[in-house]
């Protein structure tokens, strides 16, 4: 699943702990999703979603392979 959260997390002045810690989640959870190698539950997805004051599809993109 391809993602802009690296560039909104950028934008927002947030490191990955600083994105962690607002969402709930591990550092190790953003950066797995930021490398493309997670897809985030969707109750992640939204808390994102609502964080960056955007839909989630202009967060997340799904590739079929």
């Amino acid at each position: 699943m391809k993602n802009k959260l690296k560039v909104l997390r950028a934008e927002h002045s947030y490191t990955q702990e600083d994105l962690a810690d607002i969402i709930g989640v591990s550092r190790q959870t953003i950066n797995a999703i930021e490398k493309e190698k997670f897809a985030p539950s969707l109750p992640t997805a939204f808390r994102i979603s609502k964080l960056f004051k955007l839909p989630i599809e202009a967060i997340f993109h799904f590739e079929e392979s």
